[in-house]
């Protein structure tokens, strides 16, 4: 069989297992989300946090609950990184510098997993599953609630009310993700993902020195790392490491748990807002830009240039074997199209193109499908964009889903797109004109620019991939990409959760023959449009600095 035909048949072997899982997991999570009952185990929980499920919140008490809930997830985590030293299971590990224990929290927190440490000789035990591992399931929980409450501010009317942070956050955690990454682990496992608490162990000798390595638990955290769209690993070769991913199928049913649950959440929108067709057009534009993302990395990656790529059959540096292009193609437009950042492959190693096709899906929003809960609220967010640029175009209000898209409205959508950007060039602008953050880069010229704007787009996009050639541990990476993921995570939310409030207090407006159906291709047509020209305009100067520089060079 070619390596371009298995690159194909696993991209149609994943689309049917999305497809048989799209209407029974979005039709539970609308149950979960909709439901007045309260689990037992759920009710414990509220106890023990002091909560009220049952209290409706307006916005402002909806984000106090997200910041408040995830400071205090920022402090735990680091404090626990700079207590590692003393504290059990710490595998003989020091406690963790301080602007790194920041740089880590931050990172787990905002659901980005950015990793500038060698997970397996810096992270003990305890650090691995009572810190990195739990915000792994919470953080994911929390992007869930956030688009959850931006549904339901398009579903309700005349109220200001979101729902309860506190309920969305647990039942999140509860029935969604916990019951999924059990399955997974125990399928994970099964296909030789290690599960244990062992120590450092001699594994054999190399070059006459000794090789160690140690344990942990892998299945359980790599499960959660895949489907909540985290991305930080066990180890640092991640997801390309044997003992987090061994198989060619354990990288695909990887992929599947990273796509899972974001893809059922527009069906969980279309049945909470009651019009399953609205779901199936913003699920359409996502599959067409991730499946454009898709053809056109196998294209880059498998075009033969020169002698050397023709006897490996295409651009397999920084490749795995068992991967192979076509998996490993897959594999990094998944995690690059989400914010999920775990690898299988060397990114920094990719054609030119190759590795421009990543950062320009990071650059998109991730929203294609995008994180999970992230991904559904940047998609509406851009559904408003284009709904306005439609009403300019016709000279006609705009309107979504029976709400006007007002100037209230289109300033918190605007805010949203422009802060990601915003982070991204000011960042990177920084670091280039600064003396000692370029010290850094591994290469010079294109490459070495390349890597720099990887990093701040990876980060203020809460993805946590990298150009793994540049040295992030550095107190100026270290502070700045903390910075960048917390302001890229939660700045964006207060503009999500005004605009649900925003939306929820309106009276719907009746369909008319001059509504634009946006549960139309047409419409579906002009959303990919709009998405794609926006990140274009917006980040085309700094793409042709970089990886279209390097590319057409090549």
């Amino acid at each position: 069989m070619s390596p371009v035909l298995a690159g194909v048949l696993q991209l149609l072997a994943l689309m049917a297992a999305l497809a048989l899982a799209y209407v029974p997991l979005g039709n539970y999570m609308a149950r979960v989300y909709c439901s007045p009952k309260h689990l037992w185990v759920e009710k414990w929980i509220y106890k023990g946090i002091g909560a009220d499920p049952d209290t409706e919140m307006r916005w402002p008490a909806y984000l106090r609950g997200v910041l408040a809930f995830s400071l205090a997830g920022v402090l735990f985590l680091y404090l626990l990184q700079r207590l590692q030293g003393v504290l059990p299971g710490s595998l003989g590990f020091a406690s963790i510098d301080p602007d790194q224990a920041f740089n880590t929290a931050a990172s787990f927190v905002a659901n980005t997993n950015w990793q500038s440490y060698y997970g397996e000789q810096a992270m003990g035990h305890v650090v691995q599953t009572a810190g990195l591992a739990v915000q792994n399931f919470v953080s994911a929980a929390v992007g869930i609630a956030v688009a959850v409450a931006l549904v339901r501010g398009f579903a309700r009317s005349r109220t200001g009310e979101l729902g309860n942070f506190w309920a969305d956050l647990v039942r999140g955690v509860v029935r969604v993700l916990v019951p999924i990454a059990l399955v997974g682990a125990v399928i994970l496992v099964a296909c030789g993902v290690i599960q244990n608490f062992s120590g450092i162990h001699e594994v054999g000798q190399f070059l006459g020195a000794p090789q160690q390595w140690n344990g942990g638990a892998v299945a359980s955290q790599e499960v959660i790392k895949e489907l909540g769209t985290n991305g930080g690993g066990y180890f640092n070769a991640n997801s390309a490491h044997p003992f987090e991913n061994p198989t060619p199928f354990t990288n695909l049913f990887e992929i599947f748990l990273i796509l899972l649950i974001p893809v059922a959440l527009t069906r969980t929108f279309g049945v909470m807002t009651g019009s399953v067709r609205q779901g199936y057009a913003i699920l359409g534009t996502m599959a067409t830009i991730w499946v454009g993302f898709v053809a056109l990395m196998m294209w880059t990656e498998f075009a033969h240039h020169g002698p050397a790529l023709q006897a490996a059959g295409g651009a397999m540096e920084g490749k795995e074997l068992r991967f192979g292009i076509g998996g490993s193609s897959l594999f990094a437009v998944t995690t690059t199209l989400t914010s999920t950042g775990a690898v299988d492959s060397f990114h920094s190693s990719y054609t030119g193109l190759g590795g421009g096709i990543t950062m320009l899906g990071m650059m998109l929003g991730e929203i294609a499908p995008g994180g999970v809960g992230s991904g559904l609220y940047g998609m509406l967010v851009m559904a408003v964009i284009a709904v306005f640029i439609a009403g300019l175009m016709v000279g006609r209000t705009p309107e979504y889903l029976g709400k006007k898209i007002g100037t209230r409205e289109i300033k918190f959508a605007a805010c949203y797109i422009l802060i990601t950007p915003a982070l991204v060039l000011v960042f990177t602008a920084a670091a280039m004109a600064l003396p000692t953050p370029g010290d850094s880069m591994t290469n010079s010229g294109a490459h070495g620019f390349s890597e720099i704007l990887y990093a701040y787009t990876s980060a203020s996009n809460n993805n946590g991939s990298a150009f793994a050639g540049l040295n992030a541990d550095t107190q100026w990476f270290n502070t700045t990409l903390g910075l960048a993921m917390l302001l890229g995570r939660f700045v964006p939310m207060v503009f999500v959760l005004a605009l649900a409030g925003s939306l929820a207090r309106q009276q719907p407006v009746p369909a008319t023959a001059g509504t634009l159906r946006t549960e139309k291709p047409l419409f579906a047509g002009l959303l990919v449009g709009a998405v794609l020209i926006i990140t274009g305009l917006t980040y085309f100067p700094a793409l042709a600095l970089g990886p279209l520089a390097e590319g057409l060079a090549a």
